[in-house]
């Protein structure tokens, strides 16, 4: 099965890191965050890999080499300039049948299998993985009405999102809504999708996921790598 994993983008959330190394390398525990997705993607059958890459792509070019060492077969797209989350899937050569695009960064344990099959059963063009974000507000929320009366007051709510993962799983006739050396994010392929009259698959996942985008969220995953390993990676 094909995968294509976005790591051309500049990290500029981890600076000072990210300017001396790209943000997949980035190590969690004794190995890049970028190792342990790839690891993950070859135990779900996703061992056709391509790193979309742009920035220090030459960094991440000489860590991965071809991917054998990983049990993959990895190429490389190489963007000329930067042309967002979903612009650079439109390079990648030869996407001719059902693939996966994610984000480089991501400690998670997402069953890539069962989204597969998710996505499959739904017979859709895509499908994107969604996880449950809860937003704690630590102030008094009130609701104005038009004519400035108190409507509702909660105390510190807590609110409930449902997020993108940055996880999708594309059939090839996505690229038709790509358009080839233009920028293009992820979100507005989403919604340009909806308004093409197309339905967008949601897979819900309530397991363990993580954006190290952060340096918060990057020390947390550290953590719970050292702790919980063995979820991650099976060895």
């Amino acid at each position: 099965m094909r995968a294509v994993i976005l790591a051309g983008g500049k990290g500029t959330r981890l600076a000072p890191y990210t300017t001396v190394l790209p943000k997949p390398l980035m190590p969690v525990g004794e190995m890049p965050i970028l190792e342990i997705v790839m690891r993950q993607l070859v135990n779900h059958g996703f061992d056709d890999q391509t790193l979309a890459v742009g920035y220090l792509a030459e960094l991440l070019m000489a860590y991965c080499g071809d991917g054998s060492k990983f049990g993959a077969t990895l190429e490389y797209s190489r963007e000329g300039q930067p042309l967002g989350t979903a612009g650079p899937i439109a390079l990648v050569p030869n996407l001719n049948e059902t693939f996966l695009v994610m984000n480089g960064d991501l400690l998670t344990t997402i069953d890539y299998s069962a989204m597969l099959k998710n996505h499959r059963e739904r017979g859709v063009l895509a499908t994107i993985a969604c996880y449950q974000r809860d937003v704690k507000i630590d102030l008094g929320v009130i609701d104005v009405d038009s004519d400035n009366w108190v409507a509702n007051y909660i105390e510190k709510p807590t609110y409930h999102y449902e997020v993108s993962m940055g996880i999708y799983i594309f059939e090839p006739a996505i690229l038709n809504y790509i358009p080839l050396n233009q920028k293009l994010d992820l979100p507005d392929l989403m919604l340009n999708l909806l308004k093409a009259g197309q339905k967008v698959n949601v897979f819900k996942f309530d397991g363990y996921w993580l954006d190290i985008g952060r340096p918060d969220d990057y020390e947390r995953a550290i953590d719970e790598f050292a702790k919980h390993r063995q979820e991650f990676i099976k060895e």
